[in-house]
């Protein structure tokens, strides 16, 4: 005959099984902004990054967030589906880095080619997630780029630089070449910044790509195949500070090691100290 603890033991056992999560405070919780345009996969990512301790707020295409860019602004992190309708997710980052939303950006592909993620790098994506990939591993990608997020604006200040004819502005990101916006994308002005910072001295590749994105990013074909796309991405530089002035030649480049802003900055009290890691 069963006893009353044994009764209260069957009915533990068959009971449903008690769910585990993590405790996190609303004020503590990531803050996501998620564009997406599928009802079905946009719900199904705001239930399984809360249940991850993330803090979601969606929108189902590019209209409205142009028009909530408070809520942009104010956010940790924004996530774009690529193939948004109407404007690409890539436009989309570029419309809102023109209007001044620095927050970073990750972009959720269907299939994510080498030329796609090219593009979305070169436009200032922190980073980009096919979406084969699973939440798992998306909001792992999420945590590492908020994490070299905040680490990299720790060193930065608000008080212009100046190096020969360039004008730097962290304040905004934008840089100046004989007083002109070269419209640089946030990648680019991250390089700018880098390289002018340590004028005089050479950057490796891997220094380079490290402030591109976040550091020990991999992407490319091969061990070394970022220097193709930091490569790439000098080529485009060039070009905007070229049409400003022809007889630009600041960067130079030292083969299979990186690249060398070669005029010396000027010893100005704007110029503020740069703690990169310049290692290969």
């Amino acid at each position: 005959m069963r006893t009353s603890v044994d009764r209260d033991a069957v009915s533990l056992a068959t009971a449903a099984p008690a769910m585990r999560t993590s405790v996190t405070s609303k004020a503590d919780a990531i803050r996501v902004l998620l564009v997406e345009d599928d009802p079905i996969y946009r719900d199904t990512l705001v239930d399984e990054l809360s249940k991850q301790g993330f803090d979601l707020q969606s929108i189902s295409d590019s209209a409205s967030l142009l028009a909530a860019l408070d809520a942009a602004v104010n956010t940790d992190v924004i996530v774009l589906h690529c193939d948004l309708p109407n404007t690409s997710g890539i436009d989309l980052l570029v419309m809102l880095r023109q209007q001044g939303v620095n927050v970073p950006v990750v972009l959720l592909a269907g299939q994510a080619l080498p030329a796609q993620e090219c593009l979305a790098f070169d436009s200032g994506a922190a980073d980009v997630v096919g979406r084969s990939r699973g939440v798992g591993v998306l909001a792992r990608r999420l945590r590492t780029v908020i994490k070299a997020s905040k680490h990299a604006e720790q060193p930065q200040s608000d008080t212009a630089m100046i190096c020969g004819k360039l004008l730097l502005r962290p304040d905004v990101s934008r840089a100046y070449w004989n007083n002109v916006d070269l419209g640089l994308t946030l990648g680019e002005y991250k390089i700018v910044d880098l390289l002018a910072s340590n004028a005089g001295r050479y950057v490796t590749y891997r220094a380079i790509y490290d402030r591109m994105h976040y550091a020990g990013f991999v992407a490319g074909s091969g061990d070394h195949g970022y220097r193709s796309n930091v490569r790439s991405c000098i080529k485009r530089m060039r070009s905007k500070f070229c049409r400003c002035d022809p007889e630009f030649d600041e960067i130079k480049n030292y083969a299979r090691f990186g690249y060398l802003w070669c005029q010396r900055a000027q010893d100005d009290r704007s110029l503020r100290p740069h703690s990169g890691d310049l290692s290969g």
